[in-house]
């Protein structure tokens, strides 16, 4: 099992990522928002998932051992594959996914392209409990105040990104229960 890599980057390709080690080129799969940051011909690190089949052998990349930790949990759920769980990864942080599933909060998930609402749904059921564990018995994670996905939803009808409504939200005070009124704040913050 190939559990961390550390190489020189040679090739980029459609989502993947060639990390020489030794003259040897491991094609690493990452998510988009790790891709972006792989500066061809210097040395990145990566946490990895050997994921094998009967057709296939991939290793899927990672920036941190919270993202693969993350992975791992969500391809332990039917119906969802490492490309599904890559989607994930690609929307949100994994502090930020932790937080929505330990809320019971699927429709960050249904973000994800191959992710519909029932899936979504089981990956909140059977994950639950599980990340609840991981992030505190409360289901809190340090520092972390995603919204709620109507909350999220309603910026991103107005024209901002989901990193944006979700960096606005964060600024608003965590006092604030009022969904009209986080919004509120988060444009002022927005406006700024």
């Amino acid at each position: 099992m190939i559990s961390y890599i550390k190489g020189k980057i040679i090739h980029k390709g459609a989502g993947f990522a060639v990390a020489e080690v030794n003259s040897i080129g491991y094609q690493i799969f990452v998510s988009p928002l790790f891709y972006a940051d792989l500066p061809l011909g210097l040395e990145v690190e990566f946490y990895t998932h050997q994921y094998v089949r009967e057709d296939a052998l991939n290793l899927f990349g990672f920036k941190s051992l919270a993202e693969l930790e993350l992975f791992e949990l969500l391809l332990s759920v039917s119906g969802i594959g490492p490309r599904s769980a890559l989607g994930v990864l690609s929307i949100a942080g994994a502090a930020d996914i932790k937080e929505s599933i330990a809320r019971g909060d699927p429709a960050l998930l249904t973000k994800v392209s191959g992710i519909g609402r029932k899936t979504a749904e089981r990956v909140v059921l059977e994950l639950r409990e599980k990340i609840g564990k991981l992030v505190g018995g409360d289901g809190k994670t340090a520092g972390s105040q995603l919204g709620s996905s109507d909350e999220i939803d309603a910026l991103m009808a107005l024209g901002y990104s989901l990193a944006q409504a979700r960096e606005a939200l964060n600024g608003v005070d965590n006092k604030l229960t009022d969904s009209g009124e986080r919004i509120r704040q988060a444009l002022k913050r927005l406006g700024k």
